[in-house]
């Protein structure tokens, strides 16, 4: 279902593919409206099928779009264009963790720089009851200013949370039992389908 350059979603016209993986695209788009450059992504059109991944990528829109830290990437709109549902996002100038890391080592200070950016970015999302559960270097942007920003809510979960977040996601997007995520970056309890907290 590749979108096509110069054709719209909305207000939005698309300039060109940022990336494809199993479930969506992700493109560079110019807002008319508000005249700058953004993301959008939208479910392939085998996703798009599916009533369990229309529901997923509805609360990744929803569970993203409650948190608001410098350190989360930022929602800015929602939409569907015929059957095509999309989340506009603002747009990272940068890379992901996964290309800086297979460039080769990186030094010392700049991995606990990371680090500490994105453990903030957790701890946001931990408060607000909202656990990620697919956390991993391709899932983090770095932007050339220097900022980690934490992407993809599409796995997440809402657990309890240490503040009211009536506002905030409220959909459970999975079975008890069912086991979601990256093997290689899951926790000993999320591999075995046990309940998770932001531990």
């Amino acid at each position: 279902m590749s979108l096509k350059v110069g054709s719209k979603l909305g207000p939005y016209t698309i300039s060109a593919m940022l990336g494809a993986g199993g479930m969506g695209e992700v493109y560079r788009a110019f807002d008319e409206r508000l005249g700058r450059d953004v993301a959008i992504k939208i479910l392939t059109e085998e996703a798009s099928a599916d009533r369990d991944l229309q529901r997923r990528f509805a609360f990744e829109a929803r569970a993203a779009s409650a948190l608001n830290h410098p350190n989360i990437l930022t929602v800015h709109d929602v939409g569907m264009e015929g059957n095509i549902p999309y989340i506009v996002s603002e747009l990272v100038d940068g890379e992901s963790l996964r290309n800086v890391i297979n460039r080769g080592p990186i030094p010392v200070q700049k991995v606990l720089d990371i680090a500490v950016q994105v453990a903030s970015g957790l701890a946001a999302a931990h408060h607000a009851g909202i656990v990620h559960r697919d956390l991993k270097p391709a899932n983090l942007m770095l932007t050339k200013a220097g900022f980690a920003k934490i992407l993809d809510f599409g796995l997440a979960k809402t657990v309890k949370s240490n503040t009211d977040t009536a506002a905030g996601p409220k959909t459970e997007t999975t079975s008890p039992g069912w086991v979601l995520g990256t093997a290689t970056y899951m926790s000993p309890e999320q591999v075995r389908g046990e309940a998770l907290d932001h531990r």
